[in-house]
């Protein structure tokens, strides 16, 4: 792993050195927990969003007011509420989803 610059025996202190830093877990925890990025790691991301186990009170009540908001903007056609609930139903029918695949033990 020479670069070029470093004598021999230099860079053999150096990578071990990267070695045992490479295997301190707490290090690299620590490392990580600081990154720039506040984007979250995409795999991350889709395992909570696949072990996401909504509620049935939380199901209920996405179902409540999405129904709401559907009655309330065919009556008024508000582009607000519209929009509101064109926000609310994916989320509604994702936590309908994940609940009955929990109901049904899949």
């Amino acid at each position: 792993m020479s670069i070029g610059r470093l004598p021999d025996h230099e860079q053999r202190i150096l990578d071990e050195m990267e070695r045992a830093l490479r295997r301190d877990r707490r290090l690299d925890r620590r490392l990580r927990t600081l990154r720039l990025s506040r984007l979250p790691d995409p795999a991350r991301v889709l395992a909570r969003l696949a072990s996401y186990r909504p509620r049935v009170w939380t199901v209920a009540v996405l179902l409540a007011v999405s129904i709401g908001l559907m009655v309330t903007g065919i009556v008024t056609s508000a582009p607000g509420v519209i929009w509101a609930f064109a926000a609310l139903w994916p989320l509604t029918l994702f936590a309908l989803f994940r609940l009955m695949c929990r109901w049904c033990g899949g």
